[in-house]
């Protein structure tokens, strides 16, 4: 399928990040498509997931801080109440529904490839601005975002993570997005911002978040 269009940057950084197409096709992926990856398996992936949220969410929430205007304030806001309450109330849906309870998905340990990725994120936005904020941020909303839309309608026993990702609501949180980043360039940078040096720290900081989107996945499926 052609890949959605959640705007100017991310067209952008996707075609430049070498990853890109190993994340968004990974064989952790396939195997929720085709419903053959064992439940232990996405379980410990959903455990790891949560508290990877945990912290994407502070992470939305600095880009409030870090927001030049209240359109952009509004929007990071509105991110971290979805992640909050659409995303997150999800894991512990179906963890319950296993029998791990919400005290137990709280006390989970974090994985070394989940402490690589959110700290990086974070570190990202501490030591930089909103762009390189929203740089890091981007490919797994986006991904998540062109992985759900490409799923979408697959069934099968993971049809409830597939259609959080691929369904309208989620689909319209990444056009708003890709809006967002893409005004925030120009609004930073101008509209010629692709040419600028700046550019290119811009898509390695998306490209190594893809790095990580990566080994998220390799974690899950072995499932340690």
């Amino acid at each position: 399928m052609t890949a959605p269009d959640y705007g100017r940057a991310f067209a952008l950084w996707r075609d430049q990040a070498p990853q890109w197409r190993e994340y968004t096709h990974h064989a952790f992926v396939e195997a929720v498509r085709q419903g053959d990856l064992p439940r232990p398996n996405f379980l410990h992936y959903l455990q790891q997931d949560y508290v990877f949220l945990m912290h994407f969410s502070r992470a939305w929430a600095l880009a409030a801080v870090k927001a030049d205007s209240l359109s952009e304030m509004r929007a990071a806001s509105a991110t971290v109440h979805a992640l909050v309450h659409h995303e997150m109330p999800l894991h512990v849906e179906i963890c319950a529904r296993e029998g791990i309870d919400a005290a137990e998905l709280e006390a989970t340990v974090e994985a070394p490839a989940n402490l690589a990725y959110t700290r990086y994120v974070l570190e990202a936005g501490y030591s930089g601005d909103f762009l390189d904020l929203m740089a890091t941020l981007a490919p797994c909303v986006l991904g998540y975002g062109e992985i759900g839309a490409r799923l979408a309608g697959s069934g099968g026993p993971y049809s409830d993570w597939i259609e959080t990702y691929g369904g309208a609501g989620y689909q319209q949180l990444c056009h708003d997005v890709g809006a967002l980043i893409d005004d925030a360039l120009v609004h930073r940078l101008g509209a010629q911002w692709h040419s600028l040096p700046r550019a290119a720290r811009l898509s390695d900081h998306f490209a190594m978040a893809t790095r990580l989107e990566v080994g998220f996945w390799d974690m899950g499926l072995a499932g340690v």
